[in-house]
């Protein structure tokens, strides 16, 4: 008899256990803050990672967001004046030479279904760049691609894309051979 009474005892106790967990269920993670298409204007600061071939760089950079608009005040264009120049140290000199490198990219933007995040479409355009080489001026063009969308999340503030540099012309010429150079910002923080 005591036997059957603690076993009515031990199943009284589980049922209890297991609905106290069941109902903690209910919550099933961390609330994301809405977020509309204004949301993403401002400015940011965050990693760009520059890759070509199996050269991989790293730095910081700042862009700033607009209505339709992500502004860039220098760009690093290191590897485009590289795949050109071919020479080290007239690459730096040319570098120097050029100077700070702005570039805008127009986007088109809207609110994912959750509304937890606005996605991007870029309509990048060509970069134009002068390069002071051997003496002469290099008209150099970049067309850039953006192979995939965008993505600005609310929940941390933080925006996420990448370019693609796909072919570049110089004095109108394609330059071949030449290795894509792609640009990945996983993760740019609004400030």
């Amino acid at each position: 008899m005591k036997k059957f009474i603690v076993l009515k005892a031990f199943v009284a106790v589980l049922i209890c256990f297991v609905s106290l967990s069941l109902l903690s269920c209910n919550d099933d993670g961390p609330d994301i803050p809405p977020v509309k298409i204004q949301d993403v204007i401002g400015n940011y600061k965050g990693k760009l990672i520059t890759t070509q071939g199996t050269n991989k760089a790293e730095a910081t950079i700042g862009f700033t967001v607009k209505k339709d608009t992500l502004k860039f005040t220098d760009l690093p264009v290191k590897e485009i004046v590289k795949s050109v120049v071919k020479d080290p140290v007239k690459t730096e000199a040319a570098l120097t030479a050029i100077g700070k490198v702005k570039y805008n990219i127009n986007y088109t933007a809207v609110v994912n279904a959750n509304y937890n995040a606005v996605e991007f479409t870029f309509t990048p355009k060509v970069l134009e760049i002068n390069i002071p080489m051997d003496g002469a001026i290099k008209k150099t063009v970049v067309t850039f691609a953006a192979k995939e969308k965008g993505f600005y999340v609310g929940q941390n503030y933080a925006m996420k894309f990448g370019l693609v540099g796909e072919k570049i012309t110089v004095d109108g010429v394609v330059l071949t051979p030449y290795e894509v150079i792609k640009y990945d910002f996983p993760y740019c923080i609004k400030n």
